[in-house]
């Protein structure tokens, strides 16, 4: 498995059920693969697949709320979505407060499944975006030299210029030269722009004096 394109992985014991919902989801155009069991997904899932997860409840082995679980343990993303015919209040509260999307028994109404799979892809989609983002940001930060990143540092604690060439033992045009510089790695325009880049990636600011 090795596709970009959002796939619904669909993982039930039930062979009749996978072969439904299967035809079911292609049949509106969505991607789907099947699995009988949790091991069958998680030997052949490539978490570079963006997508979501349709599982069943009562499985033998790992059922599904202890799959769930493994899946955030291993820092899985894939949104879930619950499709059971053997769930209860207690389970369903279970799965919601760990991150379902939704908890839905068998046989759902098509709509409402299709509905929920479209809402769980979106999720998925916005999820990496984000993380794209922030890993290019980090990209950047990396680019900064040891001393630029105490100059941001003291940047973002809303320090001018002179003062922190003060603290730092240096003059204040060789402050505004890694300013210049570290604003363009960044690839920032504004004092603003800057504080709220350091803020997404985790910058501390050093100590006002």
């Amino acid at each position: 498995m090795n596709d970009s394109t959002p796939t619904v992985f669909i993982i039930d014991d039930d062979p009749s059920v996978l072969k439904a919902l299967a035809r079911l989801l292609r049949s509106v155009g969505l991607n789907a693969t099947t699995f009988l069991t949790p091991q069958e997904f998680f030997d052949q899932y490539d978490q570079g697949i963006p997508g979501c997860l349709v599982l069943d409840i009562a499985m033998p082995g790992i059922n599904g709320l202890k799959m769930q679980q493994v899946l955030a343990d291993q820092d899985y993303t894939l949104p879930i979505i619950f499709l059971t015919g053997h769930g209860d209040i207690r389970m369903s509260v279970q799965a919601i407060k760990q991150g379902a999307i939704d908890f839905l028994t068998k046989p759902a109404n098509d709509t409402i499944l299709i509905a929920a799979i479209h809402s769980a892809l979106d999720k998925d989609r916005i999820a990496r975006e984000k993380f794209s983002e922030l890993s290019e940001l980090k990209q950047r930060l990396a680019k900064l030299t040891p001393r630029e990143r105490e100059v941001l540092s003291h940047i973002i604690s809303g320090k001018i210029n002179k003062k922190i060439a003060a603290e730092l033992g240096t003059v204040e045009k060789t402050i505004k030269v890694h300013r210049a510089h570290l604003m363009m790695k960044l690839k920032v325009h504004s004092l603003a722009e800057l504080v709220k880049l350091a803020e997404r990636l985790g910058v501390t600011s050093s100590p006002i004096e």
